[in-house]
């Protein structure tokens, strides 16, 4: 223990005395970026996934009540710091969270190694404000996480949250984290020094991660955020990584995909992300309830009739969908949370290949529902159609086939200048999205 000690106040030092470089930097982004092969193959990898678990997990669940808590009830980081004492996470089981992920037909785990307060879920050289050291758990849950997923085949993401309620060197501080009681100074470049070397543990000590999902820089949205410098440090260290940010703005240079919060691209029913949709392979994500960290008294739970159209209407419009679960402090995933998990499991068993390895498809999403495509077939995803006829706008290549994906029976069509007529059958009694599959070709 004392080594570690010894080194975390070496870094330190050498932060603090310049020597990890604490000049400001292009706050815009990789301006001069060339994704390698590695990063391109990952990117259609990353297409072709469609579905991941989001997991939001760290010293908040203790209180049982998200993971905005220390900002919602203006903790002071003194007493917060009470927290790590009481996280005893000891019923956490690598396998068995993996093994529910590929129950679920999810393709990719993305959890949060450092959450807005600050704490690391992972032994951190350069703190020991982490679970390695703070807890009497003393574990690093994402190396246990990090060795299972490359188990059970099952990438993985790091969550980090460049925003920091704890940290003294954020500062000037930001629209959020004003009742932290720390003291009004510090050095922001000496904070960005410190993310770095934060963002370089995850990307040497865990072996090959799928990407970093940043988030936090809507807290100072003009700040200079010194992007060029870490989205170089991450490509340099891992080319395949995929960066993606949750800043709510298009895409800056160096990000590999672009992400939506709440809410498929190109809405803004959420009132914060950007209407802009870029030709980066995009992200959805959203809560199981309303939450995103464990949150004792929320029982608004999504169905798995909801959670499977909303992947359907994620998939038409050419974006995976990022579905979350908050763990409880004992390291369990709530058993409503895993029920729902396997049911969509269970769908995405009979109708994946309608979702997997597809892309939007040749017509928008409208009310009735969308399509997805892959070479020589179109899936038209009806979702809310309850008539005999349903009129589609024409399609670019022939209908040489129509079926339902459920049970092969054919489907009747016109395939004519103006338009596709499809002749549903009667719509059975639990079907979530009625899938008919075209045949196209020239």
């Amino acid at each position: 223990m004392r080594s570690r000690v010894i080194l975390r106040s070496a870094v330190c030092a050498l932060v603090m005395a310049g020597g990890l470089s604490a000049v400001p930097g292009d706050a815009a982004g990789q301006a001069v970026y060339e994704p390698t092969p590695e990063n391109l193959a990952a990117r259609t990898w990353f297409q072709d996934a469609k579905l991941g678990l989001f997991v939001h997990w760290g010293v908040y669940s203790v209180l049982g009540s998200a993971e905005w808590v220390m900002e919602v009830r203006r903790i002071p980081a003194s007493d917060y710091e009470k927290l790590p004492d009481q996280f005893n996470p000891i019923r956490f089981d690598a396998a068995e969270w993996v093994s529910l992920v590929k129950a679920a037909g999810m393709k990719y785990i993305t959890i949060t190694a450092k959450h807005h307060d600050g704490f690391a879920m992972y032994d951190s050289r350069i703190s020991d404000w982490d679970i390695v050291d703070r807890t009497p758990y003393g574990e690093d849950v994402l190396a246990l996480l990090a060795e299972e997923c490359r188990r059970q085949g099952i990438k993985l993401f790091f969550y980090y949250s460049q925003l920091d309620w704890h940290h003294p060197d954020y500062y000037p501080r930001g629209r959020t984290g004003n009742s932290s009681e720390r003291p009004d100074e510090g050095d922001w470049y000496r904070y960005l020094d410190y993310m770095d070397e934060q963002l370089r543990e995850l990307l040497t000590g865990y072996g090959e991660i799928g990407g970093i999902w940043f988030d936090g820089m809507w807290d100072r949205p003009d700040a200079d955020w010194r992007l060029e410098r870490t989205y170089t440090l991450i490509h340099e260290l891992q080319p395949q990584a995929l960066i993606g940010s949750n800043h709510h703005e298009t895409p800056h240079p160096g990000e590999d995909f672009q992400m939506f919060e709440k809410d498929l691209p190109g809405q803004n029913t959420a009132g914060f992300n950007t209407a802009e949709v870029s030709r980066l392979p995009l992200e959805t994500a959203e809560t199981m309830n309303r939450s995103w960290g464990f949150n004792i008294t929320d029982r608004s739970y999504k169905s798995a009739r909801e959670l499977v159209r909303y992947l359907v209407r994620a998939a038409g419009s050419n974006a995976n969908f990022l579905l979350n679960v908050g763990p409880m402090p004992n390291g369990k995933i709530q058993p409503e949370f895993v029920t729902r998990l396997k049911q969509m499991g269970a769908w995405l068993e009979r109708y994946g290949e309608s979702i997997y390895g597809t892309r939007g498809g040749p017509l928008a999403p409208d009310l009735w529902g969308v399509t997805t495509q892959r070479e020589g077939k179109v899936y038209v995803h009806v979702l809310d159609w309850d008539g005999p006829i349903l009129a589609l706008p024409p399609l670019s290549k022939r209908v040489r086939s129509a079926k339902l994906l459920r049970d092969g029976s054919a489907v009747t069509f016109e395939d004519r200048e103006d338009g596709l007529l499809l002749s549903l059958p009667p719509r059975g009694d639990g079907v979530i999205d009625e899938i008919v599959v075209l045949e196209v070709g020239e």
